[in-house]
């Protein structure tokens, strides 16, 4: 099989547009539309805090940049998918999924799992921070292989997200705790758009309420080619600049490893 290269996310829309899916949820490209099923890259890397994991395909190889070795109770790894990225939060031998990438991720992030020593019975949970297909595209088959996990989605996003069959997720907001972390309302992008705080680690899952270029905030708050109200999105960058945190983990764009609060901050009022 002719291996893909990873694309574009206009690339991905523009190929999910040509043809209907059965299961909304995420994948695609940050699209409010159903996406198509399609093949996520099989090249794509895992950055784990304090560590390098380099993985090459056939004749493609790319080296995950490093994150300094974190002292704090729970670690990430970052799951690489070209355009789009999803992330795993661990300690104590137990993880949590935050976002699952396009239709067919699931390989890539038990990759990921296998990379850090764990498998799929270490996932508790599984949170997905919005209903665009690039976010939610392998949440039935990641629901099905982590058979013991409990599903998350926020409130605003829940009917379009759906329902997972043996698995129904739970709709969540404000004040609400999944592996000791906190949900943070962050609507705009979509209207249930939810983030996710470790206030011990300072570490923020911003989805795609925030996204970076070259490892610094984007002027604007979320994408205004794909966010459904900007002035609300607007907002909750204001929210998230009144939390505690350091490092900012996006859907979309290079982590932001240290002096997240600050940057996030500096953008809010800029807004």
């Amino acid at each position: 099989m002719e291996l893909l290269r990873p694309m574009s996310r206009r690339a991905a829309i523009k190929d999910m547009g040509k043809a209907g899916l059965a299961i909304v949820v995420f994948g695609a490209a940050c699209t409010s539309e159903d996406p198509a099923s399609t093949t996520v890259p099989s090249d794509s890397t895992t950055t784990t805090n304090g560590t390098s994991t380099t993985t090459t395909t056939g004749t493609s190889s790319t080296t995950a940049e490093t994150t300094p070795p974190s002292t704090a109770t729970t670690n990430w790894a970052r799951v690489n998918l070209g355009f789009v990225s999803a992330y795993i939060l661990y300690r104590n031998g137990a993880a949590a999924v935050v976002d699952t990438g396009l239709s067919g991720s699931e390989s890539n992030i038990e990759a990921a799992l296998g990379d850090i020593g764990l498998g799929w019975d270490a996932v508790s949970d599984v949170v997905v921070t919005h209903k665009h297909p690039d976010h939610a595209g392998s949440l039935p088959a990641i629901a099905a292989l982590a058979a013991g996990a409990s599903l998350y989605v926020g409130a605003g996003d829940a009917a379009a997200i759906g329902g997972v069959p043996g698995n129904q997720p739970i709709a969540v907001g404000d004040n609400d705790m999944v592996f000791d972390m906190e949900i943070i309302e962050t609507p705009g992008h979509t209207p249930g758009h939810i983030a996710v705080l470790d206030p011990a680690a300072g570490i923020l899952v911003a989805g795609d309420a925030l996204n970076t270029r070259g490892g610094s905030l984007n002027s604007a708050s979320a994408d205004p080619d794909f966010t459904e109200d900007l002035s609300l999105a607007d907002e909750s960058v204001r929210k998230m600049a009144g939390l505690d945190f350091d490092i900012v983990l996006v859907g979309h764009g290079e982590p932001i490893l240290e002096d997240g609060k600050d940057a996030v901050s500096e953008l809010a009022a800029s807004l």
